[in-house]
């Protein structure tokens, strides 16, 4: 048995109050994702059509999405990076710049700046926008990027959260 599971196992069992508090990061970090997720779907599912319109999207309309995706996840990130990880971080080494969910960060906007210069050449004439180069891209960092949107929410679960942050303290963290 790990220490970890020792230290979930010797807390009480939450209040369902309790556990909104210790579980609003969690909440709110899903929702965001659910968007990423499902923009993400939308593209993958017109990559995988048929068709001038393939999945009812235009190439115009799947240059903007994709455009829209790079700049939304981006900017995620960066106050993810800025104002919660490192509030986070003071108590939790999930959070601190060498651990896995920051790697992850890296390798996905990596993956980004790839789609992103792809699709702003589209945007600007120089290629003309082919789905199968759009799901190209995407599967260079798919696999890292919907591992980083789960294990983000797990992490900030109410039973991990209450293993490092009082009740008090979940209320005054940011988001």
């Amino acid at each position: 048995m790990t220490t970890s599971t020792s230290a979930r196992e010797s807390l009480p069992k939450l209040s369902p109050a309790d556990f909104r508090t210790y579980n609003r990061m969690a909440e709110q970090m899903d929702a965001f994702h659910n968007h990423f997720r499902m923009t993400w779907n939308q593209m993958s599912e017109a990559c995988n059509a048929k068709g001038k319109r393939a999945g009812g999207i235009s190439a115009r309309q799947m240059i903007t999405m994709g455009l829209q995706f790079c700049s939304q996840l981006d900017f995620h990130h960066s106050i993810e990076e800025q104002h919660i990880f490192p509030v986070l971080a003071k108590k939790m080494p999930e959070f601190r710049k060498e651990l896995e969910l920051l790697k992850q960060h890296k390798q996905i906007h990596a993956g980004l700046e790839k789609l992103e210069a792809y699709l702003e050449s589209c945007r600007s004439g120089e290629e003309d926008m082919r789905r199968e180069e759009v799901k190209r891209l995407m599967e260079g960092f798919g696999e890292v990027l919907w591992k980083h949107l789960d294990a983000e929410v797990k992490t900030l679960g109410a039973e991990n959260m209450r293993q490092y942050w009082s009740l008090a303290e979940m209320r005054r963290l940011p988001m």
